[in-house]
C-alpha cells in the first residue's frame, strides 16, 4: 500500500514539473528539482519499493517452503504406510493430488499479492473520493429557476471561504518540514477570514455591473456566489425574487455564462469548443456567434477553420485566441446574466474594441457583471461598484464617481491618468 502511494506521489510531481516546464527553464531550476525528486519523492518511493521487494522475495517462496514441506512429509509417512501395507498406492496419490488442490489457491493468491495491493491503494482514495460530502447541494425542496429577466440583489451578504478539511490542513503545513503537532494546533486555531462583509447591491435586469477594487477586495468572491460555486455565510442573493439556494443549481447556471481569465478548451475541434455552450445549436449559429466577437477572423485562416483541432488545452491557439473562443462560447449560450471576470485580460487593444462593440450590441437587455481593469469596460458600465476590503464603500456612474473624490477617483487617476500625464511630459520634451 504504501508503494503504492509514493507512486502515486511520484507521478503527481512529474505531471506537475512537465505542466511548468516553461517556468522551469525561466528561472533555471532544473538542477534545483532534480535535486528535490531525487532526494526526497524518488527515495521515498525506492525505500517503499525495496521493501515491498523484500516482503515479495520473502512471502511468494515462503508459500512454496509451506507447500513442499508438506508434500515431503506426506510422501514420507505415506511412502512409510504403503511400505507396510497400510495403505495402497492409490490411497497415497489421491492425498498428494489433495496437497496440490489445497495449495493451488494459496499459489493463485500469493501471485496476485500485487494486484491486492494495487486495488487497497486505488479503492481508498475512490473511497474517500466518494465519501467526501458535496460543499453545494440543492435543497430538498428546491424548484427550477424559471426562464429569468435578469434582476440580481445582494441583501446584507458576508461571505468567509470554508475552511480546509483537516487532512489538507495538515498537508498544507506539515510539507513544509513542520512537526504533524504544530501543524494541527496551527489549523485548530485558524478559522477562515470573512471576505464580504454586509453587501448590499440592487443591479436592475439588462444593467452592466462593473467591479473594481484592489486585489482582494472581493470581487471574485461576488461572481462565485452570485453563481452559486459557494454559499453566502450570511443574508441571501436573490434572481427575479428567488432565492438562489432553493432553486436548483442546474436551472440557475443554465441561463448564466462565465467568461474567466483563465480560458479552459477540451480537445476537439474549434467547432465543439464554441457549441459546449449550447449543445443543440447549428454551425450557423456557432459561425454567428463567433463574428460577433470578432473570432471569425482568425478561425477562418487556421488550417481547417471551424473543424481545426485545437489539441489538449487548447495548445494550438493563444492565449488571446481561447479568450475569443470563450467569448464565443458564452454568447452561444444564450445567457440572460453574463460574468466576465478579467475576460479580457489577454486580449489585445484591437480585438478588445471588437469585442466591446459585440457586447454592446450583442448584450442588450442582459445583465452583466464584469470585473475588469481596462478604461472601456469599466466607464461604460451603468453601474461602478467600487470594493475595499470585502464592503462596498461606493457606487454610482464613472461621471459620479469622479464627482466624489473618493477611492474610485484615486484608482482610476493612478491607473490612467498618470500614464497619460507622463506620455505628454515625454512628447514635450522631445
Amino acid at each position: 500500500l504504501l508503494q503504492r502511494e509514493t507512486n502515486s506521489a511520484n507521478n503527481a510531481e512529474l505531471s506537475e514539473a512537465f505542466n511548468a516546464v516553461r517556468v522551469t527553464q525561466a528561472y533555471a531550476r532544473q538542477a534545483y528539482n532534480y535535486r528535490r525528486f531525487a532526494e526526497r519523492i524518488n527515495h521515498a518511493h525506492l525505500k517503499s519499493s525495496l521493501r515491498a521487494a523484500l516482503i515479495a522475495s520473502l512471502f511468494f517462496p515462503g508459500i512454496e517452503l509451506v507447500g513442499g514441506v508438506a508434500l515431503g512429509m506426506l510422501i514420507y509417512v505415506g511412502g512409510s504406510l504403503v511400505l507396510q501395507q497400510s495403505i495402497s498406492v492409490a490411497t497415497l496419490l489421491t492425498f498428494v493430488l489433495y496437497i496440490e488442490q489445497l495449495f493451488f489457491p494459496i499459489r493463485m493468491l500469493a501471485q496476485r499479492y500485487n494486484i491486492f495491493q494495487a486495488v487497497m491503494a486505488a479503492g481508498s482514495k475512490i473511497f474517500a473520493l466518494m465519501d467526501t460530502p458535496l460543499d453545494i447541494q440543492d435543497a430538498p425542496d428546491a424548484v427550477e429557476l424559471p426562464p429569468i429577466k435578469g434582476h440580481v440583489r445582494f441583501e446584507d451578504v458576508s461571505f468567509a471561504y470554508p475552511p480546509l478539511p483537516s487532512a489538507e490542513r495538515h498537508k498544507k503545513h506539515g510539507a513544509n518540514g513542520q512537526s504533524s503537532e504544530y501543524a494541527e494546533s496551527l489549523s485548530d486555531q485558524h478559522t477562515p477570514p470573512i471576505v464580504l462583509r454586509h453587501v448590499t447591491l440592487d443591479v436592475p435586469a439588462g444593467a452592466t455591473v462593473a467591479l473594481v477594487g484592489h486585489t482582494g477586495a472581493g470581487k471574485t468572491s461576488i461572481v462565485k456566489l452570485l453563481a452559486r460555486f459557494y454559499e453566502v455565510t450570511e443574508g441571501r442573493i436573490t434572481v427575479d425574487g428567488y432565492d438562489i439556494r432553493k432553486v436548483t443549481q442546474e436551472s440557475l447556471r443554465r441561463q448564466m455564462g462565465v467568461v474567466t481569465q483563465e480560458t479552459h478548451l477540451f480537445s476537439g475541434t474549434v467547432m465543439d469548443n464554441i457549441r459546449y455552450g449550447r449543445l443543440d445549436a447549428s454551425d450557423e449559429e456557432v459561425i454567428e456567434a463567433a463574428k460577433a466577437v470578432g473570432a471569425d477572423a482568425f478561425i477562418s485562416k487556421l488550417e481547417h477553420d471551424y473543424y481545426t483541432e485545437v489539441r489538449e488545452g487548447g495548445a494550438l491557439l493563444s492565449a488571446g485566441q481561447k479568450q475569443l473562443i470563450a467569448f464565443a462560447r458564452a454568447l452561444l449560450a444564450d445567457p440572460r446574466i453574463l460574468i466576465l471576470d478579467e475576460a479580457t485580460s489577454s486580449i489585445d487593444t484591437q480585438t478588445e474594441k471588437l469585442i466591446q462593440e459585440a457586447l454592446r450590441r450583442l448584450l442588450k437587455g442582459r445583465t452583466s457583471f464584469v470585473i475588469a481593469h481596462r478604461l472601456s469596460t469599466i466607464t461604460n458600465a451603468d453601474i461602478i461598484v467600487v470594493m475595499d476590503h470585502g464592503r462596498i464603500v461606493e457606487h454610482g456612474t464613472h461621471a459620479e464617481l469622479l464627482a466624489k473624490g473618493g477611492l474610485y477617483r484615486d484608482l482610476y487617476t493612478m491607473a490612467y491618468a498618470r500614464p497619460l500625464e507622463v506620455t505628454s511630459l515625454h512628447q514635450s520634451a522631445n
